[in-house]
């Protein structure tokens, strides 16, 4: 049956994301950053410091494990420029090869039926005055968050006018993710005819990292979501692809040296930021990111060897990195809803860590869910009929 399918269809067909192979590695490391992200949102609201567990482990670790949110995102920047470059070269080649249109289709495919959703049941909770869901800033409104939202500058938008609720805020990755690949084909079609520019370009992006971040002063909602820092995050993902397939048969003892750098060094830069930051300031999160590209490369290169890591062990980590994008979008519903019953439950803030694990649970089964009953049907049907109507108009 699948000899009798038409290529540019069978080019384009998208399967369960569970399904397919896929590098547990950087599953892994994404189901990482997407617990830190949850952690983060749970513990701006209930502190694992405060909390019984504080008797027996020390606060600065629970402190730690609670407020990396920020950081993990980044991770996220490094991860979503190595594997989008990567399915680019697989899919056309060189990169100044790729066609704007069908990149542009791939995309909107990908992202745009979950934000659509999820900014129809944000603008819905806001109308039925739903408890943290209420957009009630002065200067805000809902008709100005939702264009903010679509438009692509929500980042911005919270700058000027103050933070959004929870589920509104953690639109503003998405806006600095999305203009970085909104401009991404137009300029590997124009710098990428000479490999020396394009690759200059992009380092002298990533490497502005800190100095950009430095540049922001008086406003901390900037210095959090402004575009240039997340794209040079962004750009050290693209780099570690193009040096993925620069060297495609690095020596067998190099992914595994990589790995342990990787790990080792974010391990640092996340449980010893006071120290990090106090070094070397606004340039711990560009050795974030480069760690961050270390370990991505080291299991990109490990994964194509002859005997690459299976890592059952990490199998709920791989599918939290699986579905990373639905529980982003949506985990702030499961953040707000547990802490709801938790508050009506009289228990005291002592308990408090014991919440983690349903709203953790309760994530991830969202997210399922919505990959499973709602994403990953409107990619297939999206990216299909684009197909064909590009078969039509040829």
């Amino acid at each position: 049956m699948s000899d009798l399918i038409d290529p540019a269809i069978a080019s384009l067909r998208v399967v369960n994301p569970a399904t397919t192979d896929r590098n547990a590695g950087i599953d892994a490391l994404r189901g990482m950053s997407i617990l830190f992200v949850i952690l983060n949102h749970i513990g701006i609201r209930i502190p694992l410091a405060k909390t019984a567990l504080a008797t027996l482990i020390p606060a600065w670790f629970l402190q730690r494990v609670n407020y990396n949110g920020y950081e993990a995102v980044f991770i996220f920047f490094v991860i979503s420029g190595f594997l989008i470059t990567r399915r680019a070269q697989e899919r056309w080649g060189e990169l100044r090869q790729m066609p704007p249109r069908e990149f542009y289709l791939r995309r909107a495919a990908r992202i745009v039926p979950c934000l659509l959703l999820v900014i129809a049941l944000l603008s819905l909770s806001h109308l039925l005055d739903v408890p943290n869901f209420v957009i009630d800033k002065p200067a805000q409104s809902l008709p100005a968050a939702i264009a903010a939202a679509l438009g692509l500058y929500l980042n911005w938008y919270e700058g000027v006018t103050g933070y959004l609720p929870g589920g509104w805020d953690v639109l503003w990755s998405l806006s600095i993710e999305e203009v970085f690949y909104i401009a991404f084909p137009l300029v590997c079609l124009t710098l990428g005819r000479s490999r020396w520019l394009f690759t200059l370009s992009l380092g002298l992006l990533a490497l502005s990292l800190p100095f950009t971040r430095a540049a922001i002063v008086g406003n901390e909602i900037w210095l959090e979501k402004a575009y240039l820092p997340g794209m040079s995050a962004i750009a050290i993902g693209v780099l570690t692809a193009m040096l993925a397939a620069r060297f495609s048969q690095p020596k067998p003892w190099l992914a595994p040296v990589l790995c342990l750098i990787g790990i080792l060094g974010i391990g640092v830069v996340l449980f010893a930021a006071s120290f990090v930051w106090h070094l070397i300031h606004d340039g711990a999160v560009l050795l974030l990111c480069l760690f961050a590209a270390t370990l991505v490369l080291g299991l990109h290169w490990q994964a194509v060897s002859t005997s690459p890591w299976r890592l059952r062990w990490l199998g709920g980590l791989r599918s939290c990195g699986r579905l990373s994008y639905e529980i982003y979008l949506f985990h702030m519903f499961c953040v707000f809803g547990v802490l709801d019953i938790a508050h009506a439950s009289g228990l005291g803030v002592e308990w408090g860590f014991i919440w983690y694990v349903p709203v953790i649970g309760s994530s991830w089964l969202l997210g399922w869910l919505v990959a499973r009953g709602f994403s990953v049907r409107c990619e297939r049907w999206l990216r299909c009929r684009f197909t064909a109507k590009s078969r039509v108009t040829r």
